[in-house]
């Protein structure tokens, strides 16, 4: 029994369409890889812009000074570690206190996650006298929501005397480690 080979063009329209499609899928596969980069590197070069604060109560003459909020990466990316830097100034010594740090959802009203800090964890004690920076380093799940945050800082002295509140938000953006790993 001989075995009959296809014609020299039925073969040839055979390649031909074999290339077409190939050639196809990797002209798409090449759009969708520029499209993700030019989102990445848009993304990139447009970071968040810096956080703004504002005290708690704008009447109140606060004995620690706020002069701002730096969140580093901003926005924050979940399953990172993250931090927040705040430069203050106070007119005397802190010995020791604490950092409440209560975490909402932006625009939806609810319970407020709440953690306490020791301030010698997020700064050197006793503080002296004059300009000193909060650090505070945090590590997101990989499922906690995107969106807008809003944190409420009070800072208390170690005999409970509130020294300064400030309100600001941060962002929390799409991108997660566990996602990004992969």
């Amino acid at each position: 029994m001989r075995l009959r080979t296809p014609p020299s063009c039925f073969h040839n329209i055979t390649m031909a369409a074999y290339s077409a499609s190939t050639l196809y899928f990797l002209l798409c596969l090449a759009s969708i890889t520029f499209l993700l980069s030019s989102f990445h590197a848009q993304a990139q070069t447009h970071p968040s812009p810096p956080p703004t604060f504002s005290y708690c109560d704008g009447n109140a003459d606060y004995a620690v000074k706020v002069s701002g909020v730096e969140i580093l990466p901003n926005p924050v990316e979940r399953g990172v570690p993250f931090t927040f830097k705040i430069p203050a100034y106070t007119p005397e010594a802190i010995p020791s206190g604490d950092l409440i740090y209560e975490i909402s959802y932006g625009g939806i009203e609810g319970v407020a996650a709440t953690f306490l800090h020791d301030l010698c964890e997020e700064a050197s004690c006793p503080v002296p006298a004059g300009n000193f920076v909060l650090v505070h380093t945090e590590l997101l799940p990989p499922v906690t929501p995107p969106g807008t945050y809003n944190v409420k800082l009070t800072f208390k002295d170690h005999k409970e005397k509130l020294l300064t509140c400030i309100v600001f938000p941060f962002k929390i953006g799409a991108k997660s480690a566990a996602v990004s790993s992969i």
